[in-house]
């Protein structure tokens, strides 16, 4: 029987209280298998009537148009048209930081820790293959991986960098908008992979929160005035969530900026952990696996 690490039942149980309970049962549950259409090779409506008429059961994510929910006995990943590039197969979850950002045509958009590029696909459909997207990751193994899935996505608007993303002042670049979706423990993957649970510790949350800090600073620096950054994790931990929302606004300058997303169920940030009081909690948004059947998510909107 799996069950969670006695640290992270702790922890999770002090900020989640009752519901906490709803966390558990997650563990014996798979969150449903989601694909966003690829809207730069084929229409939604062609899409649904193709996989319709293969047996494919669709529903229509309620926050994002062009994605669904499938139930199908075939294997998504093996389909004809994943191999055409016609959807992406990601968690929907993944869908709400490029919404939140919502890159425009004629904008300069960095994507900062960019691989495997399930939403640096979806920014290039939003801003409908216009623009300049500089899709950055920092090993060759990550790159390969990201640069494969914006080829078959037929994006024209990417340029792919390898650098670390503490780095990317180099570029001597200044964005619109830019997307950091760090590093983190994923705590709130779970739902997806148990072997998360066996690499969480608040030793690893401490040392991701610190990374992530810098990563934010690297990101400010290259922003233009202006400009908006959305920050996001797939970590349950307000270390690595409500505090560098915090850290951004009294250290780095920024404004938090309240965002919502219609169709979604979350909540706003955790006001306070610990004794330490988080002051910008409200602007963010976060969600657990139990709230939509995906993972869990921490997502805040800033501008310089």
């Amino acid at each position: 029987m799996i069950s969670f690490p006695t640290g992270f039942s702790k922890k999770f149980r002090e900020i989640l209280g009752d519901e906490f309970s709803k966390l558990e049962e997650c563990l014996n549950i798979r969150p449903m298998k989601t694909i966003r259409v690829n809207t730069l090779k084929i229409s939604k409506h062609e899409l649904k009537k193709r996989l319709e008429e293969k047996g494919w059961k669709l529903h229509q994510v309620p926050w994002c148009e062009t994605a669904f929910f499938v139930e199908t006995e075939e294997k998504i990943a093996k389909s004809e048209e994943f191999f055409l590039g016609y959807f992406y197969i990601l968690d929907a979850a993944s869908l709400v930081p490029p919404i939140v950002l919502n890159p425009k045509e004629d904008e300069v958009v960095l994507d900062l820790c960019a691989s495997p590029g399930s939403k640096t696909t979806f920014m290039v459909e939003l801003m409908k293959n216009k623009g300049l997207i500089i899709a950055n990751d920092i090993s060759p193994r990550r790159i390969e991986a990201l640069s494969n899935n914006l080829q078959k996505t037929g994006s024209t608007n990417t340029v792919v960098t390898m650098m670390n993303g503490l780095n990317v002042k180099r570029l001597g670049m200044t964005f619109d908008k830019i997307l950091v979706d760090v590093p983190c423990s994923a705590s709130g993957t779970f739902i997806s992979s148990f072997s998360v649970l066996e690499f969480w510790s608040e030793h690893v949350v401490k040392k991701l929160s610190s990374l992530q800090k810098k990563l934010l600073k690297s990101a400010a620096e290259v922003l233009k005035e202006g400009g908006e950054i959305v920050y996001s994790t797939c970590s349950m931990d307000p270390e690595e969530n409500e505090e560098n929302l915090d850290y951004a606004v009294k250290k780095l300058g920024l404004e938090p900026v309240k965002i919502d997303l219609k169709g979604l169920k979350y909540r706003r940030g955790i006001e306070s952990y610990k004794g330490v009081r988080y002051e910008y909690s409200e602007c963010a948004m976060r969600f657990y696996p139990f709230d939509n059947l995906t993972e869990g998510f921490f997502i805040c909107k800033l501008r310089k």
